[in-house]
């Protein structure tokens, strides 16, 4: 091989070995979705636009982000962290409570940012002592902004003298936060002389039937909890609500543009954009040293105009009409 021949040889295995070297440096992030649905993608939006902020952005090559929606399926979704695992990511982005346990019981190594997700407690994955799980970051929330957001109703809606309100609300035994939801509520309700009209749902496919036996019961609102399965069912709640003129009111503030009249709650890409806040932190650190799970920082009271128009009813000034 000529000297000139053999240089040019030896260039080009080192360009190639330092492209494979730089590859080998770009992050890789999984990201988890538990179902499809138009609000909780915001958090994924928000997720990325913050790493994105961060110079981690995927169309310049500086994070590879694996995305894998579970479409509601539960072995799917371990199916999903399991793979991630095998792939060795960098870190893995859970969005929503489903996504982080199934997370959190499969890997104590890999750092899981968690978005749109009860508080550690609230998902009971704290052990005996009530400690965290060392590998778990991002963003939770805890249900005491749930009060604020219910007695919204009776300040609305005004009830004649003698007859108490009745609220109605369907949730999701499987979903931690949710049975802590509708215990916190029945203790609200009751204390302020409301009548609470509960039932259970297994899946989204239940819904539309659950929602319709819950109006049967002459319901004034419907009370839209954090529940998972009540944000992938949304859309089906509101069609037989309108046809029943029930008013929404919800703790989740993404929830009304959609179609709820009210809500004092996080919104969705914020949260998802405050997960990703951390998660770039821990990318360019390259270490979760000083880092820990925190709650939700920003939680807004919104109105929509629309369907308040629609019902007849006023809000106090701080609530804000959506955009």
């Amino acid at each position: 091989m000529k000297p000139s021949t053999y240089c040019t040889f030896i260039s080009i295995i080192l360009f190639l070995t330092a492209c494979n070297n730089h590859k080998s440096n770009v992050p890789v992030i999984g990201f988890a979705d538990a179902f499809e649905d138009n609000t909780i993608e915001q958090a994924k939006t928000g997720f990325i636009d913050a790493l994105k902020a961060h110079g981690f952005d995927e169309s310049k090559g500086t994070v590879k982000i694996i995305y894998r929606n579970a479409q509601g399926s539960i072995p799917m979704l371990t199916q999903i962290i399991r793979y991630f695992i095998t792939e060795n990511v960098t870190l893995i982005a859970a969005n929503a409570t489903l996504p982080t346990i199934t997370a959190i019981q499969n890997t104590k190594t890999i750092p899981v940012f968690m978005m749109v997700a009860a508080t550690p407690q609230l998902m009971k994955l704290t052990d005996a002592k009530g400690n965290m799980p060392p590998n778990l970051f991002g963003v939770g929330e805890n249900l005491n902004y749930i009060d604020t957001s219910f007695l919204l109703i009776p300040q609305i809606l005004h009830s004649a003298a003698n007859k108490p309100l009745t609220v109605g609300m369907i949730f999701n035994q499987s979903e931690p936060q949710s049975v802590e939801a509708i215990n916190r509520i029945k203790n609200l309700a009751s204390a302020n002389h409301i009548q609470l009209v509960s039932l259970p749902v297994n899946s989204s496919a239940d819904v539309l039937l659950v929602t319709q036996s819950l109006l049967s019961k002459h319901i004034d609102a419907f009370f839209a909890n954090p529940d998972n399965t009540v944000f992938a069912s949304f859309e089906n709640i509101v069609k037989a609500c309108n046809e029943q003129q029930v008013p929404i009111f919800t703790s989740e503030a993404g929830l009304v543009a959609r179609g709820a009249v009210a809500a004092f709650g996080a919104n969705i890409y914020d949260w998802g954009h405050q997960a990703g806040e951390q998660a770039a932190a821990f990318l360019q650190a390259k270490s979760t040293k000083g880092l820990q799970w925190q709650m939700v920082k920003i939680r807004n009271r919104v109105y929509n105009p629309a369907v308040a128009k629609r019902y007849h009813l006023q809000f106090p000034p701080d609530y804000k009409p959506i955009q």
